[in-house]
């Protein structure tokens, strides 16, 4: 899957001299991998360098990161203050993330809080949800509430409590809902651009060095089954 972005057509939703935050699309890696392809931060660098005409080196802190199938809110730090305090909002949970998923199967409850132990199998890159503790699991805690039916999906709204690895996906495929395309997680096929509706929906923060109320919501995707829902 080769990353989509490039800095013409990249979707910034707020940005001043502290923070930049971008709308992710499917197929981009938020920071360099094993893969070689070009990240979404290098993107943004670029973006930088060329709006602002800065010469040399453009810094940009990585401040988070999503999964490269889902879609969404990406915030980078623009300066060493701002990534050294974003940093520790994450870190302690000083944000609050909404999703938005598209499932198979709607769950029983319209809205419910799911608690499970996840087991992050590194050889897979998948985690395991169990309902009790198991050696070298982390409890995972969730919210969802079904936010629109659809004629063969089930559109949710999700807040996270925790911040695990592959989290929804996992919580989610383990009540018997994984989300559409997810193939990684029990969905019975593939999305036609290889991502899956997983889409990081609302960021809410205080601004690192304004100290401001900041409220950020990230358009979904193109494609008419999201249009469907927004």
């Amino acid at each position: 899957m080769k990353i989509l972005s490039d800095k013409t057509n990249l979707q910034v939703l707020f940005e001043d001299n502290h923070i930049i935050v971008v709308n992710k699309r499917v197929g981009d890696i938020v920071q360099g991998d094993k893969t070689g392809d070009k990240p979404l931060s290098e993107v943004v660098k670029e973006y930088i360098k060329d709006k602002y005409e800065k010469p040399g080196e453009v810094f940009l802190g990585v401040v988070h990161r999503l999964d490269r199938p889902t879609t969404g809110i990406v915030v980078f730090a623009r300066t060493t203050k701002a990534l050294t305090r974003l940093n520790e909002m994450f870190k302690n949970r000083e944000t609050q993330k909404t999703y938005w998923a598209i499932v198979k199967n709607r769950p029983e409850k319209e809205t419910s809080t799911l608690t499970h132990y996840l087991k992050r199998n590194e050889k897979s890159n998948t985690s395991k949800a169990f309902a009790k503790e198991v050696p070298e699991s982390k409890i995972a805690v969730l919210d969802y509430k079904i936010i629109k039916q659809l004629t063969n999906y089930t559109a949710l709204e999700i807040d996270l409590h925790t911040g695990r690895h592959h989290q929804i996906r996992s919580q989610l495929s383990a009540i018997g809902s994984p989300i559409k395309g997810d193939l990684k997680y029990g969905a019975d096929r593939s999305n036609p651009d290889g991502g899956i509706c997983l889409h990081a929906r609302k960021l809410t923060f205080t601004h690192p060095v304004a100290k401001t109320p900041i409220e950020i919501t990230a358009p979904v995707p193109a494609d008419a089954l999201w249009q469907s829902i927004a």
